[in-house]
């Protein structure tokens, strides 16, 4: 089973604290680029430093496509910490990370790609229809080329990164600790939320969206554990950030991009915030279930998660792991 792949490899909780803090200063030195960046438009436009403390300030006093660029390169450099934290600190082949598959079913990363992006369109393009008015054209063919180029490579390897932090590395930590699967499913989910608080939704919409940003930590938690591996959170994740990056923009969004549409429409904390995850996570998880032919959902959700019998082998020094 996907948590308890961890077993396989060297799993003492200090290897995770070690391994977690190592990726997070990581992700830290990532995020220089961006602060220098901003800091040198600011003293050469005769700004004083108490400017770099404005969140606004990071993300506007640059080319919105440039910011994007630095913003989602710290997210390159924590993924890269956490292959490097998984190879060496804990001896632990990265596909077990990603999956409880001999090897990565792209099927699946596709698949819930392309599930959210054309649900992602569909739902755009009727409320589009339905209020023009809350839409402004802007696609500049040269500024969204650069967008284009930046989001394909970049959102994926950011979105990646935090999944391969929390429903791969902690959730894989937490579970041989703990020795079951409910724990890591709420504590990674919920921190997983919470680290959305940053955001600049949160102030427009309120503390109501953490109910969205903290659901669909479950529901991609739920998905891995369902699953046995990464794959379709993964593409999930990524097609739900990429399209809405390269699709629609506003003032108010953490990704201030030169996408095809603005959003000018003074939004309203009701109903539509927490929609996906009372509406529409529930119908994805239900076409995942029937497609990939999820059974136990109680075992896979909320069983233990117990360690291998380990077996000696006559006349060789490698064990076997009976499962």
């Amino acid at each position: 089973m996907y948590i308890k792949q961890a077993f396989k490899s060297l799993h003492e909780w200090w290897r995770y604290l070690v391994g977690f803090i190592i990726i997070f200063i990581a992700s830290q030195i990532g995020s220089i680029p961006l602060i220098l960046a901003v800091a040198l438009k600011i003293f050469s436009n005769g700004g004083d430093i108490n400017e770099l403390q404005d969140q606004t300030v990071l993300m506007t006093v640059l080319d919105s496509n440039l910011t994007l660029f630095l913003m989602l390169l710290s997210f390159a450099v924590g993924l890269l910490a956490i292959y490097l934290v998984v190879r060496y600190l804990h001896r632990q082949p990265f596909v077990e990370l990603t999956t409880s598959r001999k090897k990565t079913d792209w099927g699946r990363v596709f698949f819930s790609f392309g599930l959210i992006t054309i649900t992602t369109l569909v739902v755009t393009l009727l409320d589009y229809n339905s209020n023009p008015e809350d839409y402004v054209l802007q696609f500049d063919l040269v500024p969204f080329v650069i967008l284009a180029v930046i989001a394909v490579i970049m959102i994926p390897l950011q979105t990646s990164f935090e999944e391969y932090l929390f429903r791969g590395y902690l959730m894989q930590g937490i579970g041989v600790l703990a020795k079951n699967k409910w724990l890591p499913l709420v504590i990674t989910s919920v921190v997983f939320g919470a680290l959305h608080l940053a955001n600049p939704e949160v102030d427009k919409f309120g503390n109501i969206i953490m109910i969205y940003y903290i659901g669909t930590g479950f529901f991609l938690g739920i998905m891995t554990l369902m699953d046995e591996g990464m794959e379709l959170a993964l593409g999930f994740h990524a097609g739900n950030n990429l399209i809405t990056a390269l699709l629609v923009t506003a003032d108010w969004t953490v990704f201030k991009t030169h996408s095809v549409l603005k959003d000018i429409s003074e939004p309203s904390a009701g109903f539509d915030v927490i929609a996906p995850v009372l509406i529409l996570y529930p119908i994805f998880l239900l076409i995942m279930a029937w497609r990939y032919k999820w059974r136990d959902w109680g075992g896979k959700l909320f069983g233990k998660v117990e360690a291998p019998i380990v077996v000696a082998q006559e006349n060789n020094q490698n064990s076997t792991f009976i499962e």
